[in-house]
């Protein structure tokens, strides 16, 4: 690894800068949340309440990120807790790369067909970028290798369900006729964030953060 490497994964894997993207990505999480809330009431309104889980797909990939920095911070020591960070940095990965580059892709794909995008959506482009970005740097200090076949099939169901019931992600106006092709770039999306995820981590239990 070259220098300049080595002060990099030495600046990622310092404490103070962990505890800076967590007072980041926590509010970041809630926020997200907060952004489903009218999607969350339509579908607790008029679809089963078991599908209320695979709405937020963002915030709960941001979610999982808060926790893997958590589990970066405090390792846990079990068989039973390296196995569940291992799951958990897995899907940070997989799911962080997949929507973080979805939302900007369909964004600016609604621009391209002539929809307004306002200042709000060009706050949404620059967070989810910074979720693939900031999944993709953390990756190297995960121990997630072994689960992201794992996480890849949890993304699978989700994309499965999102389509097949309709439960995907709201789109803008001008993408409402373009469903069967959004479809069809989610499932692929999924999969080469998986490949991303791979390529990415090392699958070595990374050393407590200093």
């Amino acid at each position: 690894m070259s220098i300049v490497g080595m002060k990099l994964d030495k600046l990622l894997k310092h404490r103070a800068i962990i505890w800076l993207l967590l007072a980041v990505n926590v509010p970041g999480t809630i926020y997200g949340y907060i952004w489903y809330g009218n999607q969350l009431a339509y579908t607790a309104a008029h679809y089963p309440s078991w599908l209320l889980p695979f709405v937020p797909d963002s915030p709960t990939a941001s979610l999982f990120f808060t926790l893997a920095l958590i589990l970066l911070l405090y390792p846990p020591k079990t068989a039973v807790g390296i196995t569940v960070r291992a799951l958990i940095e897995a899907l940070t990965v997989v799911t962080s790369v997949k929507y973080g580059i979805w939302a900007v892709s369909i964004i600016a794909a609604g621009g391209y067909q002539g929809g307004p995008i306002v200042w709000q959506d060009w706050m949404l482009m620059i967070s989810h970028a910074g979720m693939a970005v900031e999944a993709l740097l953390y990756a190297r200090f995960f121990i997630c290798r072994k689960m992201i076949p794992l996480a890849l099939l949890w993304t699978l169901l989700n994309d499965t369900v999102d389509y097949s019931y309709g439960v995907y992600p709201w789109l803008p106006r001008v993408l409402t006729d373009d469903v069967p092709q959004v479809r069809t770039f989610t499932f692929l999306l999924t999969l080469v964030s998986a490949a991303a995820a791979w390529i990415a981590s090392k699958g070595v239990y990374a050393r407590r953060a200093k």
